[in-house]
């Protein structure tokens, strides 16, 4: 198949097509990978009520941190197999070899990644929201929020994840090189959550979180492509 190399949009449409499709019939065929980061999401934000007590006040006020704790880890736990079985079976060097655009498949790549761990936590805020006490109202914002936080996270967790790839126990190191980055992201989108609880407008937080996407979308699939392809050539 003549993709012409990225550079045409008939190209671009073929190659994030053919990569988006090829991590989503992986995905299928390795569900654990995308089910364990969902269950432990539900089952952290489960067990506060249970730690802390059901005072209903008291969840309406660490809600939107438990939220977003719980969001953040999720996503990490998942951000491990991003790149390492393409690097292990020789497939992320005959991407980086093929000519077309890293940046394009990184982007492809982060957008599965992200519908198979960020969308999962959107779809199931609201239920664990009420569960902490969240009232109907706020649960608009926070899946904005999380839509844009997650997403985000994908993105500055695709770095950590390029350049961890391949090194043994890559997991504690990208956790340490991705939370730094991600601490505004948890601090706008727990803020924004925890204003629409209290009757307060969320626009600041989100207008931020939105800019902080859109700076990512801008940076991190250059940034991880350059550093997927000083890992490859550097392990030759």
């Amino acid at each position: 198949m003549n993709l012409d190399n990225g550079t045409s949009p008939v190209g671009i449409a073929l190659l994030i097509k053919c990569i988006v499709v090829r991590e989503w019939s992986i995905a299928v065929r390795n569900p654990g990978q995308w089910l364990n980061p969902l269950l432990f999401f539900v089952i952290v934000v489960s067990l506060f009520p249970l730690g802390i007590g059901p005072s209903p006040a008291t969840l309406e006020t660490i809600a939107p941190g438990i939220m977003w704790v719980s969001a953040l880890l999720a996503v990490l736990l998942s951000l491990d197999a991003l790149f390492d079985a393409d690097y292990a079976d020789g497939t992320l060097e005959q991407m980086v070899l093929s000519g077309q655009s890293m940046s394009l498949i990184v982007l492809a790549k982060v957008l599965v990644h992200w519908l198979l761990s960020g969308l999962p936590l959107l779809v199931l805020s609201p239920i664990l929201g009420l569960l902490l006490n969240l009232s109907l109202d706020t649960m608009p914002v926070l899946m904005i929020s999380l839509f844009l936080g997650t997403l985000t996270m994908s993105l500055i967790g695709a770095i950590g994840a390029a350049l961890t790839v391949g090194l043994n126990q890559a997991g504690v190191l990208l956790s340490l090189l991705v939370l730094p980055l991600t601490v505004p992201v948890l601090i706008f989108g727990s803020a924004s959550v925890a204003a629409a609880a209290s009757d307060i407008s969320a626009n600041g937080p989100l207008l931020i979180l939105a800019a902080v996407l859109i700076l990512a979308l801008s940076l991190a699939p250059l940034a991880t492509a350059l550093a997927l392809k000083i890992g490859v050539s550097g392990s030759n």
